[in-house]
């Protein structure tokens, strides 16, 4: 017994630091949006600039099902142990590479076109690493102790993004901020990356294939089509179905709203100094550990369901209240403006446009597009009142009216020169309204921020610690590495990837920085409901 209590230790280390490991690797790009913005879309709008490095985030985001139906074909075919060994390698060497693609501006075009097909590189592997660790695990431990050995895999997501963030923040303090932020030394902590990718091979090379993938592969039923085998025949496609809008649709909102979204919130929208923020979200993240074990021992003991569903609830009653919660303790000075003197933007609604350009090549030129990207830059929710058609926009702050200007038909020099004259009266009434520049560190509660947030994280736990447990349980051996990896990777690849730049684009169009929050709260919605009506318990089903 203490062998095997031995190898099962290995087992779950070995899978939970490789998997760590790759999580660093593809969320190094978390703290570092705001960079890669100046780094590889500097000929763009800010605006643009920002929701395009967004949206470069979640293109590798967007590959992972391709990923997961890649490497699943080869789990289902080849073997668990080789198939994460090659995504692995695939990993660290994309982001070793991201560490040396030269900037916009020194070789154009070809920068943000090497940098997003790195990020391609790093969404394949990723879609064939989190399920091919899942399977490896579960599959070797016993039905009643599943949740709670499995579970360590929503904590190598935590030790990788806290590896991540950490790493930032120690390059940044060490090299200083300014060469951090304008030299080379962003591209530090992704050449660390080949450090880890060393050992996390090594610690890999040591495991042995799974169990009950090894008595198939002898027995001769491993699956000749696991594609067909798992999205043509219904009974396989139905448990593809429910696993994705009973547990993963949610699991994207979920997760990324917590771990990513409110950084991206505190940092963009309420103007948190980045040091205080990733400072909190490190804290959370390694609060998130033992919840993610507590939670998922849980399962074990009552059910996954319930617990899961816990996590759903949790979070639809805290979306809304958490994040006006964070504008209070990240900016109060901000929170008391907008309470004393709210803004309004009165404009002709045939005078506005979608202000999202991700060629570079749209001038936003209108007194209303003038007006709304100056307040929205500034993190200001503002009310629309319609005007007179015609009608030059205004934003009134408080009592205060200020006039924008149309600039259409100005030269580049003159078109930029009477942008910035009317951005410098709206935001000069800002400042008199008392609207903060930036929220004052003295200002912020990192204790109230840390605190509300934590409830979220409670959420995003319960949903995440038992998931491992219950996607396994759901599929046949023949066809689980292809089967449970595609829903998975769309709904936290699809779903969760595309939820920052999704809630930012949605707040710049209605002016209110709370309604990207529909985008989550949407999704979780439907899963409760899938979770509560359809999908059954399976805790301790036989997986052979």
């Amino acid at each position: 017994m203490a062998n095997k209590t031995a190898g099962i230790k290995t087992v779950v280390t070995a899978s939970t630091a490789g998997t760590a490991f790759e999580w660093y690797d593809f969320f190094l790009y978390v703290p570092m949006a705001g960079i890669m913005t100046r780094v590889f879309f500097s000929a763009l709008d800010p605006t643009s600039g920002y929701i395009l490095a967004l949206l470069s985030f979640a293109v590798g985001f967007a590959f992972r099902p391709v990923g997961a139906l890649i490497f699943g074909r080869i789990g289902d075919r080849i073997g668990r142990k080789a198939t994460f060994l090659v995504t692995m390698g695939l990993m660290g060497a994309a982001t070793f590479a991201i560490g040396f693609v030269p900037s916009y501006a020194q070789i154009g075009i070809a920068a943000p076109l090497i940098f997003v097909g790195l990020r391609i590189l790093q969404g394949l592997a990723l879609g064939g690493e989190w399920g091919g660790a899942a399977i490896y695990i579960v599959e070797h431990v016993e039905a009643d102790k599943r949740g709670a050995m499995s579970s360590w895999l929503g904590c190598s997501a935590a030790f990788g993004l806290g590896a991540a963030l950490l790493v930032v923040l120690i390059t940044r303090n060490v090299v200083g901020k300014e060469f951090f932020n304008n030299g080379w030394g962003w591209r530090i902590p992704f050449m660390f990356s080949a450090v880890l990718l060393a050992i996390s091979m090594w610690i890999r090379l040591r495991l042995h294939e799974s169990p009950i993938f090894a008595k198939m592969r002898d027995e001769g039923r491993r699956s000749e089509k696991p594609l067909a085998e798992s999205f043509l025949n219904w009974p396989n496609l139905k448990r593809v179905l429910l696993a994705l809008f009973g547990i993963m649709l949610a699991q994207g909102a979920v997760w990324y709203c917590v771990f990513f979204y409110a950084q991206t919130f505190m940092e963009k929208t309420v103007h948190v100094d980045a040091n205080i923020s990733q400072f909190v979200v490190l804290a959370l993240t390694a609060c998130s550990v033992p919840l993610y074990l507590v939670f998922g021992k849980l399962s074990d003991r009552i059910g996954r369901k319930p617990v899961m569903l816990f996590g759903l609830v949790v979070m639809l009653i805290a979306y809304f209240p958490a994040f006006h919660m964070i504008e209070k303790f990240g900016n109060p000075a901000l929170s008391a403006a907008q309470s004393a003197s709210p803004v309004t933007v009165i404009v002709d609604p045939a005078d506005c446009n979608v202000q999202f350009d991700p060629v570079g090549k749209t001038q936003f030129v209108t007194s209303c597009d003038i007006a709304k990207s100056t307040v929205s830059a500034s993190g200001i929710s503002y009310a629309i009142e319609k005007a007179p058609t015609g009608s030059i926009a205004k934003v009134r702050i408080g009592q205060t009216v200020v006039d924008s200007a149309h600039a259409e038909g100005a030269d580049p020099k003159a078109l930029t020169a009477s942008k910035t004259a009317i951005a410098g009266r709206i935001t000069a009434a800002l400042r008199a309204a008392g609207y903060p520049k930036d929220a004052a560190p003295s200002e912020t509660s990192s204790a109230g921020l840390f605190v509300i947030i934590l409830v979220m994280v409670i959420g995003a736990t319960a949903l995440y610690g038992p998931q491992a447990a219950a996607l396994v349980e759901m599929f046949p051996a023949r066809v689980r590495y292809t089967a449970l990896s595609l829903p998975y990777h769309i709904g936290t690849g699809w779903v969760g990837g595309f939820l920052p730049a999704s809630a930012l684009a949605i707040v710049t169009a209605t002016g209110n920085i709370y309604s990207g929050l529909w985008y989550p709260f949407i999704f979780t919605a439907i899963s409760a409901v899938a979770m509560l009506f359809f999908l059954k318990e399976m805790r301790g089903a036989p997986l052979d």
